[in-house]
C-alpha cells in the first residue's frame, strides 16, 4: 500500500455516524403515544431571513399527556411558526390563542400509523442519501489520488473500504427503521 495516500476512514465514519444521529432526532419526533417537546425538533421555520428551529422562536411546554403549546416570543412569527408545523406532516391541526400555538395530539388510528411509518421510510431514505454522498466524496478522493500517483491496488483496497462502511450503515438505517416501524404501529 501507498504511504502517500489514505482516506481518513474514522471521519468518513463519524460523518456516517452524524447522518444515524440525525435519524434518530427526526424519529424521535414521530410520537407514537404521549406528546412531547421533541416531535417539533425537525421542524425548521423562515425566520429573520434564514431556517430556524420551532424552540429558539418560543418556549415548548407539555402541560398535558396529549397537548403541547409553544408560547411564540414575536408576534410576527404565529403565522409562520403555524404554517410550519402544518407542513411538516407531523399531522396535527394547530389552535392559536394570541401568541400561544396549542397543537392537540390525536390518538392515532390505523391510518395514520400507517402515515407515519411512511414518514419513517422518507426520514430514513434521506439518511441514505446524507450516507451515500459521502461515499461519493470518499470514491473522489481516491480518484483525485488515483490520478496523482495512486496505484490500481491501493484504490481498489480504499474503494472497497469506503463502500463496506457505507453498507455497515446503510443497513444500520434499515434496522432502525424496522425498530420505528414496530413502534409506531404497536397498539
Amino acid at each position: 500500500m501507498s504511504d502517500e495516500f489514505e482516506i481518513d476512514t474514522a471521519d468518513l465514519t463519524r460523518r456516517m455516524e452524524g447522518a444515524i444521529a440525525a435519524l434518530r432526532v427526526e424519529f424521535g419526533s414521530l410520537r407514537t403515544g404521549r406528546a412531547s417537546g421533541t416531535m417539533l425538533e425537525p421542524i425548521q421555520v423562515e425566520a429573520y431571513g434564514q431556517m430556524t428551529p420551532i424552540n429558539q422562536l418560543g418556549t415548548v411546554n407539555v402541560p398535558e399527556p396529549r397537548m403541547v403549546t409553544i408560547n411564540v416570543w414575536d408576534k410576527g412569527m404565529v403565522g409562520k411558526v403555524e404554517k410550519a408545523i402544518r407542513e411538516s406532516g407531523l399531522g396535527i391541526n394547530p389552535q392559536l390563542n394570541g401568541t400561544i400555538i396549542m397543537l392537540p395530539i390525536p390518538e392515532l388510528n390505523e391510518q395514520r400509523r400507517k402515515e407515519l411509518t411512511k414518514v419513517a421510510a422518507q426520514y430514513s431514505e434521506q439518511a441514505k442519501v446524507a450516507i451515500r454522498n459521502l461515499r461519493r466524496d470518499g470514491m473522489d478522493q481516491i480518484k483525485k489520488a488515483k490520478a496523482k500517483s495512486l496505484s490500481e491496488d491501493d484504490a481498489k483496497f480504499w474503494e472497497e473500504e469506503v463502500q463496506e462502511t457505507t453498507d455497515k450503515f446503510i443497513k444500520l438505517v434499515d434496522q432502525v427503521l424496522e425498530a420505528k416501524q414496530q413502534e409506531i404501529m404497536q397498539v
